[in-house]
């Protein structure tokens, strides 16, 4: 039998979502300061698609609320 559909606390699971990508980025960020030119060009590629997806996670809330 398949689990139900329970999407009751996705905004709060999103956000928590949001919150954790935030705090990985800003992780990076100081990481990258002590990194050689190719290991921060490769943090920089990274944190550049946390943005796209805190941005998406963002625009999902908003459907969700």
């Amino acid at each position: 039998m398949p689990n139900p559909d329970n999407r009751s606390d996705n905004v709060e699971k999103l956000q928590e979502m949001v919150q954790n990508t935030i705090d990985n980025f800003n992780e990076a960020k100081e990481t990258a300061e002590l990194s050689n030119e190719k290991d921060r060009a490769a943090i920089e590629a990274k944190n550049q698609r946390r943005v796209e997806s805190i941005d998406s996670l963002k625009s999902e809330i908003k459907d969700e609320s």
